[in-house]
């Protein structure tokens, strides 16, 4: 992950060692070691953080959860063939359903 405020922090560390998750953060001024990944929080940053007041946590939570459907549901995305995240992810279900029926026949 990279090292901005938003992940770089003790609730966030604290949130890690509690699920047994390890982070790794790229090296700072390197963001070319993890391309998708800045390219999605300058989407996130400059499509809602940026874009947004929020007024409260849940106001902030119902914004961001409103971006993130738009984002995976219906947005088309050039990197997975114009197809919305959900999209992808079924067909590659489907596709997966039927290597292993093949296999099993």
């Amino acid at each position: 992950m990279d090292n901005g405020t938003e992940f770089y922090s003790k609730a966030m560390d604290h949130w890690a060692w509690k699920h047994q998750v390890k982070l790794d953060f790229i090296r700072p001024g390197k963001p070319m070691e993890n391309g998708y990944i800045e390219s999605f929080n300058g989407r996130l940053r400059d499509e809602c953080l940026n874009a947004e007041l929020f007024s409260d946590l849940l106001d902030a939570r119902t914004k961001l959860e409103a971006w993130r459907r738009d984002y995976n549901e219906h947005r088309p995305h050039s990197s997975i063939g114009n197809l919305t995240p959900i999209e992808f992810a079924n067909s590659v279900r489907i596709a997966e359903g039927q290597k292993e029926a093949i296999s099993s026949s």
